[in-house]
């Protein structure tokens, strides 16, 4: 039985590396027979400069730039030649974030100023391309920080330079001064939200960011304001596909140029998953959580299509399961399997990550494994 193990990572619990690496542990326990081939992988989000790194090689950077508070991160990108990777997770991720700092306050005043800085980073090392991977951010600011670091500074009608974060700009007017890039741009996006609405970044993001549904109002009009004010730099993109991805981080990269790429699709080419589909008998792929969100876009529809295109049954591991059969079927995965239900609860999941994944591995290995 030849089994491609290909998991995202676990939230803030375990890496994909690490996910790859329980789901094997707990596979060969029950079926010591199989051959196993472990692809950790990204689709945007957090992980994604670790697995290209870990897949491509490459110059791994490691830069302290503006946290999601303002305060100092430290957030590495790769360069590959002339192409840089870059993570807006890394910069800004909601893992920045405690829970207990998750509030409406924070939801309003986080900042996305430091992916611009890294952006200003791999141009200074002489990158021509940066593909930006989206997902995961704590922030709700239409990417307006990240202009301001490449030097477009969001200003009210006096002029004045508004505070960072997305409540403020209701006020902006404009520009002061011209974003300066310097490169071709690439958004790796693993949502295809829109930036406004029912389906925006707000409505649909701000909620565990810590925005309660006052403040997603509030966001969303805020956004409106600078969905105007972004049209200034040659290109309206509020609707159009991941405008909303990463609280509208998205959008901004948008209106300099970047062109979308599905962030799992990027990499599933670049890391070869296809080549490795080939040669499998089952699949297996896994996230924090397997829900309607997942359907989106995310890393488990790029595995679950791919095995499906050669007849590949597809099973998903994830903390927590809220996709129904029909959807899951739909969507090419044959069966979902949660680790909370597995352990008896969310809490005894979390105590031991990699112990309890390993050991629903080992049960679906039984039942998959012949």
């Amino acid at each position: 039985m030849r089994v491609v193990i290909a998991p995202d990572s676990f939230g803030g619990t375990l890496s994909a590396t690490a996910a790859a690496d329980a789901i094997a542990e707990g596979w060969l326990r029950a079926r010591p027979d199989a051959v196993i081939s472990r692809l950790p992988l990204a689709d945007g989000g957090t992980g994604f400069v670790d697995v290209l790194h870990a897949g491509l090689g490459g110059i791994l950077h490691e830069p302290q730039v503006t946290g999601p508070f303002g305060e100092p991160v430290r957030a590495p990108w790769l360069q590959v030649g002339e192409r840089a990777y870059l993570e807006s997770a890394a910069a800004c991720g909601l893992h920045h974030v405690p829970r207990a700092r998750r509030t409406p306050d924070t939801a309003r005043t986080v900042t996305t100023r430091g992916v611009g800085e890294l952006l200003r980073a791999a141009r200074e090392a002489g990158c021509t391309e940066a593909v930006i991977g989206l997902g995961g951010s704590a922030t709700t600011d239409g990417g307006a920080g990240l202009l301001a670091a490449l030097g477009a500074v969001p200003v009210d009608a006096t002029g004045t330079p508004l505070p960072d974060g997305g409540a403020a700009l209701a006020g902006c007017a404009r520009f002061e001064g011209v974003p300066d890039v310097g490169m071709a741009l690439v958004a790796a996006s693993d949502v295809d939200n829109p930036l406004l609405g029912p389906h925006g970044a707000a409505a649909v993001f701000g909620p565990q960011k810590g925005a309660d549904p006052a403040t997603v109002e509030e966001l969303d009009a805020a956004l409106a304001v600078f969905a105007d004010v972004l049209a200034t730099l040659g290109r309206d993109v509020r609707d159009e596909a991941a405008a909303g991805a990463a609280g509208g981080l998205g959008a901004a990269l948008l209106a300099l140029g970047a062109r979308v790429e599905s962030g799992a699709g990027l990499v599933r080419g670049l890391l070869g998953l296809d080549a490795a589909l080939d040669a499998a008998d089952v699949a297996v792929t896994g996230e924090g959580s397997f829900d309607w969100q997942s359907l989106r876009g995310k890393l488990i529809t790029a595995v679950a299509s791919g095995a499906a295109e050669r007849g590949v049954p597809c099973v998903v591991l994830a903390g927590q399961v809220t996709v129904g059969r029909r959807e899951a079927a739909a969507a090419g995965v044959d069966a979902a399997y949660s680790v909370s239900e597995h352990a008896g609860g969310v809490e005894a999941s979390m105590a031991d990550p990699a112990g309890t994944l390993a050991a629903l591995a080992a049960e679906v290995a039984g039942r998959w494994g012949r």
